[in-house]
């Protein structure tokens, strides 16, 4: 994997500082460590560091096209790229290299901003084409890949594969966006196309951007979306071995690498799906690698053994401190904005771990979000059934009285997620899933929040991020519109940022199968009972696997990468909490309500109230302001 970054004049062939340009990139040296390179004309500047993985010898960029028209940086992995260079090939372009940069330099000459849309893998890149005065960008179909943006006061363009490279440049402008606080706070990340800052951008997944030299008037485009159009009616036997097929086909082709490759092994289904198609399809065994903590309430390793074990891998297994939280500092600067995650520890200690034996890694990242692995899934359509069976005038307020009251509602049917769930049949779907997701409620939020910061978002609710895609949602269904939202923000905004610069901060490349855009579409037009049937989330994927995994493995109840945020703020972070939530960065940055802070700091560690995961993302929203 690599980092890119770029420095583009609108208005003029002004000189590009090289110094500037320079800095920018080796801010990025981390993504790719192995070579570093800059190419400069009037008014362009492109940067790149390179994790070299395919055609060690060759390949260095940026790379610049024979007849010296095109030159691109690329960050990513194309994996059909040998059948593009055959249709290249027939249309006329040599080639001097073996890998896929080469690819997308002639597939830009040959097919323009079409060549996206022949692209399968994962990618972030940008062309400048002299002939046309045309920057071209774009970012892979589900955001595996980062590209962050910025138009500066003297037209001047940029961009990065991380927000950090774009605040090296000094007029980069560092005002905050309210609405983007209030997206934190609501989702935990900030999700795109925004970032924590006014008028500095994230390429949202499936979009491209062309920008002419002269003309600003330039918007991203959209060049792919996920349709959850029902495909051909098929029994369960049959619709398992082809998503068994295919699954083993997209692992396949992300085998291809000149570095020792390896997969993470959790011992949850996605991962031990991986590591089977893998051990199935090599001569040798599969590297695979695992972390383990001391709770047995969040331990999974035994799990992982047992997979390992079973497909007779090379398997390395570490455990973590239980109290690890050595990295909170540390998280602010990888993140570049705030981030509230906090499984972006285990995370970044299970690719530290990774990288002592390989340098690209599969992972089953995107089983949750395709196959309805999620218990919030679960709980969404049980709700979805309570809103459609009552009546509005009946529903809202009932419910939302309830909600209200439970404290005291021990009657409550245990199907129900108690106040959540009475909170959530209050609203209607789409802001009923938003309560379930959201880190702070509305009412958090309100109290939470200054009057200022009240007044800076003039009624703006995170809400209006999931809004945006309702109009291409799907709307038969209620559990394909929270998959669908899930794709369009947590899966790209949490889980993909997460991974990214977790592996990354290692020099890492993580390959993700299971979000093939081919495999993805597939997935999408099987009917939803072939997700989530009664009470088990990814039904046909599991009995598919029923005889490559066992049982307890597939079965089981899901854990995740878990971390003791409770015992830490009450016991050995205490002081932190105290003093970071209650001293002067969050006191003087006048957007919180101190008293409030005061409050929740107090109830949470007196045991009166659990506010783990308000604190954490305090604590993290902290560690930014400082960093700032």
């Amino acid at each position: 994997m690599c980092g890119i970054v770029g420095i583009f004049d609108i208005k003029e062939k002004r000189e590009i500082n090289r110094d500037l340009l320079s800095r920018m990139n080796e801010s990025q040296y981390h993504r790719g460590p192995d070579e570093g390179g800059l190419h400069i004309e009037a008014g362009l500047g492109f940067g790149h560091r390179r994790l070299s993985i395919i055609d060690l010898a060759t390949g260095q960029q940026p790379m610049v096209s024979r007849d010296k028209n095109a030159i691109l940086t690329f960050n990513g992995e194309i994996y059909n790229f040998m059948e593009l260079r055959k249709e290249l090939e027939a249309l006329g372009f040599t080639f001097q290299t073996h890998c896929d940069t080469e690819v997308i330099l002639y597939g830009w000459q040959a097919w323009g901003e079409a060549c996206v849309e022949k692209l399968r893998g994962m990618f972030a890149f940008a062309v400048w084409d002299r002939d046309r005065q045309t920057l071209f960008l774009a970012r892979d179909r589900l955001g595996i890949k980062p590209l962050y943006y910025a138009e500066l006061a003297n037209g001047v363009f940029i961009f990065g594969s991380e927000l950090k490279s774009l605040k090296v440049h000094p007029d980069l402008p560092k005002a905050l966006d309210a609405t983007a606080i209030e997206d934190y706070f609501g989702f935990g990340y900030v999700p795109d196309p925004k970032t924590i800052y006014k008028n500095v951008y994230k390429l949202e997944p499936g979009y491209c951007l062309t920008v002419k030299r002269g003309d600003k008037t330039y918007k991203p485009r959209q060049y792919w979306d996920i349709k959850f159009t029902p495909g051909p009616s098929q029994n369960e036997q049959t619709t398992g071995e082809e998503l068994i097929e295919r699954l083993r086909e997209a692992v396949k082709i992300r085998l291809v690498a000149d570095v020792p490759l390896g997969a993470f092994l959790s011992g949850g289904v996605d991962s031990s799906a991986v590591v089977a198609m893998m051990a199935g399809l090599s001569d040798n065994p599969v590297n695979t690698c695992s972390i383990s903590f001391g709770d047995p309430a969040f331990n999974e390793s035994q799990f992982a053994a047992q997979v390992a074990g079973r497909y007779h891998t090379a398997h390395r297994v570490e455990q973590v401190d239980p109290d690890d939280f050595s990295l909170i500092d540390q998280l602010a600067g990888l993140y570049d904005e705030p981030y509230a995650d906090s499984s972006a520890l285990p995370t970044y200690r299970v690719c530290e771990l990774a990288k002592k034996q390989v340098t690209v890694v599969l992972s089953g990242d995107g089983g949750d979000e395709n196959l309805a692995g999620y218990r919030r899934y679960r709980w969404h359509t049980y709700e979805d059934q309570m809103r459609s069976w009552l009546p509005d005038s009946v529903r809202k307020p009932v419910f939302g009285l309830l909600g209200r009251v439970y404290p005291k509602a021990d009657w409550a049917p245990k199907i129900f997620r108690a106040k959540s769930t009475f909170e959530s049949i209050a609203r209607d779907s789409m802001e009923g899933y938003f309560h379930s997701v959201s880190v702070l409620s509305n009412e958090l939020r309100s109290k939470l929040f200054s009057d200022q910061l009240k007044r800076d978002l003039q009624g703006y609710q995170a809400v209006e991020v999931f809004r945006r895609y309702v109009d291409n949602a799907p709307s038969d269904s209620p559990l394909s519109l929270v998959q669908y939202l899930d794709i369009k923000t947590y899966l790209p905004g949490d889980i993909l940022t997460k991974v990214d610069r977790a592996s990354m901060a290692h020099a890492l490349e993580v390959r993700v199968p299971l979000l093939d855009h081919k495999l993805v579409e597939w997935m999408a037009g099987l009917q939803p009972d072939m997700k989530l049937r009664g009470r088990e989330g990814k039904y046909i994927f599991k009995k598919s696997l029923e005889s490559y995994l066992p049982n307890d493995i597939l079965y089981r109840p899901k854990m995740g990468f878990s971390v003791p945020l409770d015992a830490w703020f009450k016991g050995p972070l205490k002081n932190k909490v105290r003093e970071a939530l209650l001293g002067e960065t969050m006191t003087q940055c006048g957007m919180f309500n101190h008293s409030f802070l005061e409050h929740m700091v107090n109830q949470h560690q007196s045991g009166l109230r659990d506010y783990s995961s308000p604190i954490w993302s305090l604590l993290m929203f902290e560690a930014f302001l400082r960093n700032n």
